[in-house]
């Protein structure tokens, strides 16, 4: 088949493929067709297109193409462009686009919305809400640090000191997440909030303070937060007002695709904000966090609170927004077309598959039959019956400290063998070497120490340190094992080998380990 990558619209500079990903594509078989001038809001050249083995043609012979795959919805003019049976993908958001589902009806079109792919395991590669999104929480800082006009560190000069800027993130999301870490990494004193607690490690391992909700939020079967009841959303509302009042920067991320986004700030929550405090709305394409957020616009209030409504802010990255996407549909292409030819075999059984077919030849297949990303068991009776009564619960308390009392034993036995030995040893060790034997219990004490608070992180580059030391090891043994001694002779011969096996085996895994940050 033939796969069409289309020029976006002209206010747009996010391209639905790179010469990477062009790359991919004709490895799976199709004949990619690439719009003269298609990467050049993203800095892809065409000659990078054509090197990459993509041909190069008009907006007709782009659209006319058996796949087209875009980065926006298209207009009617350019579905008018497109051949009956086509197939077309990208981020149609049809929940909140009815009009564009019944264009593609018309038209006898196949439609896959790569913007609804369902929040699986398995789908994550394909998620563009959230590949985009982790860009998004990176720009929104990126924003707020422009319109704040101050340092968000603080320093300490001989001039004199100031302190670092407060930033608040509402929702711990993949934007949000990505905004706690970047607002962090610049030296800003960060909290987050969200209204699922469970969340709050993450919060804090990105280096934020987390705030909880009063009230606790259940998460739906597709992922998304449910709605908050009226006096539940008070409640949080009341927090997130308290915590932007002493903020000097908030963030707001509550977003969920195909509904209005909920009402964070009201007017009154943005007025009690100090003048020249900045709101980055993160949600201002749907309607907006705040009341006064007007999309695609920075306003300022009359307190001076800046508000920035961008509806584009990961398309303001435009090179690694392309980069993301391209591979999220490189992605979807790989799964549906499983022989590796060029042919789309879309398998309506695959959960993947149907969640995000719009239409199928102008049959109608939206909205798709909901798929369950989680599932929490319920307690059951059955469960309630089978805890366990005091009498066991004391029996087993009983048991465990008698275990306990075993484990002691043997530990004081072991040290006491291991006490007569090391006494023995010493005593039938000639004097001059006697020494040696103090080196050694500093030795394993010092490296005892020093390996057990090793980060894991480091654990596979300290085994070349250890190849090091296996390697003196070897040294020295080589040295020995031809002395007349048969067993100093012997145990050299064991410690040959030994250290060989060290050496060799720390090798290999260490050169596995490099492997895994090669590239293809």
């Amino acid at each position: 088949m033939r796969l069409g990558i289309p020029c976006q619209p002209p206010d747009r500079s996010m391209t639905a493929a790179t010469p990477q990903t062009v790359e991919q594509l004709i490895r799976l078989g199709y004949e990619v067709v690439v719009q003269h001038g298609a990467g050049a809001p993203a800095q892809f050249p065409d000659a990078a297109y054509e090197e990459a083995g993509a041909e190069l043609a008009d907006r007709a012979e782009t659209w006319g193409c058996n796949v087209v795959v875009t980065a926006y919805a298209p207009d009617d003019a350019e579905l008018d462009l497109m051949h009956p049976g086509a197939t077309l993908i990208g981020r149609l958001d049809p929940a909140r686009h009815p009009e564009l589902v019944q264009s593609l009806q018309d038209r006898s079109l196949t439609a896959l919305a790569i913007d609804t792919v369902p929040r699986i395991s398995r789908a994550q590669s394909m998620d563009v809400l959230s590949s985009q999104a982790n860009l998004a929480g990176y720009r929104a800082v990126i924003e707020a640090a422009a319109h704040f006009g101050r340092l968000l560190n603080g320093q300490v000069t001989a001039a004199g000191k100031f302190p670092p800027a407060s930033v608040y993130v509402i929702g711990a999301g993949v934007a949000g997440l990505a905004a706690i870490g970047t607002a962090y990494s610049l030296g800003a004193v960060v909290k987050g909030t969200d209204v699922r607690p469970e969340v709050a490690d993450q919060v804090k391992s990105v280096g934020a303070e987390f705030v909880p909700v009063p009230t606790a939020q259940e998460v739906s079967d597709d992922g998304y937060a449910k709605e908050m009841s009226a006096d539940q959303a008070a409640l949080a509302n009341a927090l997130y007002a308290e915590q932007s009042a002493a903020a000097d920067i908030v963030i707001t991320t509550a977003n969920i695709p195909g509904r209005r986004a909920p009402l964070l700030l009201d007017r009154a929550a943005v007025e009690a904000m100090r003048p020249g405090s900045v709101i980055v709305d993160m949600a201002a394409a749907n309607g907006g966090n705040t009341e006064l957020t007007v999309p695609g616009e920075v306003v300022t209030t009359p307190g001076g609170v800046t508000i920035v409504g961008y509806t584009d802010l990961a398309e303001r990255l435009p090179a690694q927004a392309s980069q993301l996407y391209g591979r999220n549909i490189l992605n979807l292409l790989t799964l549906v077309t499983p022989d590796k030819d060029g042919n789309l075999a879309l398998d309506l059984d695959d959960q993947v598959v149907r969640a995000i077919t719009v239409c199928q030849a102008g049959e109608l297949l939206w909205p798709p039959p909901p798929v369950a990303v989680s599932a929490v068991p319920k307690a059951t009776a059955a469960a309630s019956s089978a805890l366990p009564s005091e009498a066991d619960a004391a029996a087993e308390a009983e048991a465990q400290a008698a275990a306990q009392a075993r484990s002691r034993r043997r530990m004081t036995v072991g040290i006491a063998l291991a006490a007569v030995a090391v006494a023995v040893l010493v005593l039938v060790t000639p004097a001059a070497a006697t020494s040696h034997y103090i080196v050694l219990a500093l030795a394993i004490i010092l490296g005892f120490h020093v390996i057990s608070n090793v980060t894991p992180a480091l654990h596979t580059p300290l085994m070349s340190v250890t190849n090091a030391i296996s390697g003196i090891i070897l040294l020295g043994a080589i040295s020995q094992v031809g002395n007349a001694n048969p067993t100093i002779s012997a145990v050299a011969f064991i410690a040959i080998m030994l250290a060989s096996i060290n050496v060799f085996g720390g090798f290999a895994v260490t050169h596995r380990m490099l492997a895994m940050f090669r590239k293809e």
